[in-house]
């Protein structure tokens, strides 16, 4: 079964999880407000896409940062520490397939090759 994570209130999610369902897509819905994420989960998506991929540095959350903490991200362990404790910072949606696979952020052509291609 695919996972989606993310905020349910994001608008870049819900697009994704409209485009899910339509698409007749199975998927289940990790929120990290309410359902947090765990070193191991982090670590599995930043061991897979990298941590700069995963570090929204364009979003509200972010830019809210003190710039002392913005520039104390240096390598993929700070990065790690900043979004275990912010999980808004992960930049959203993060589609996993069944076999583990990612595809972060959303477009609506590459979520449907995606999944062909996982299928």
């Amino acid at each position: 079964m695919y996972k989606l994570y993310g905020i349910k209130n994001c608008d870049t999610i819900k697009k994704a999880r409209t485009s899910l369902t339509a698409s007749g897509i199975d998927y289940r819905f990790h929120d990290y407000r309410v359902d947090g994420i765990d070193d191991a989960l982090l670590q599995s998506f930043i061991d897979q896409v990298g941590y700069e991929v995963l570090l929204n540095t364009r979003g509200t959350t972010w830019r809210k940062l003190p710039e002392a903490e913005r520039d104390a991200i240096i390598d993929a362990a700070s990065a790690k520490a900043l979004m275990l404790a912010q999980p808004a910072i992960i930049k959203r949606p993060v589609l996993s397939a069944p076999n583990g696979d990612l595809l972060v952020g959303f477009n609506d052509s590459l979520y449907h090759a995606f999944i062909q291609e996982k299928s």
